[in-house]
């Protein structure tokens, strides 16, 4: 998802260069988007890790 996320940074970056203006906010704002996404999965599956990992070791 993070790639995803850079892909679409990416192409925001180019298209500002270029003037395409709607095109590089549509592709910004999907791109943050897609990090918070990211960022959102990361913190549950690490919580879920954490506690998880704890009663099964016990």
């Amino acid at each position: 998802m993070l790639k995803w996320a850079l892909i679409f940074f990416v192409i925001s970056i180019i298209a500002g260069l270029f003037g395409f203006t709607g095109i590089a906010a549509g592709s910004a704002a999907i791109a943050k988007f897609l990090f918070f996404i990211a960022v959102i999965l990361f913190v549950v599956f690490l919580l879920l890790g954490l506690t998880v990992y704890r009663k099964i070791s016990k």
